[in-house]
């Protein structure tokens, strides 16, 4: 298992305080945002695990641009959540 801090690329912050993090667990990617598994890649495909606060929005949706995943808008992320189910 590797972790790393998410690091902000899209976003208007420098970063994020190390609140987030990217764990890599057998090719599994994890996004932990505080110390809550929010969402991930598994076998290719974006998940997100439900709506957070404000910040672990942010969170996710830095996450899921790095992952190529269109995520502008909270709306973008219900769609993954609704895909999910």
């Amino acid at each position: 298992m590797a972790k790393r801090e998410l690091q902000s690329r899209y976003g208007s912050k420098k970063s994020f305080g190390k609140k987030a993090w990217v764990i890599d667990e057998n090719g599994e990617l994890k996004l932990q945002s505080y110390n809550t598994h929010v969402a991930g890649f598994k076998n290719g495909q974006p998940y997100v695990k439900g709506l957070f606060s404000q910040t672990t929005t942010r969170h996710i949706k830095e996450f899921l641009k790095q992952g190529g995943v269109k995520a502008e808008t909270t709306a973008d992320i219900k769609k993954l959540i609704k895909e999910m189910r």
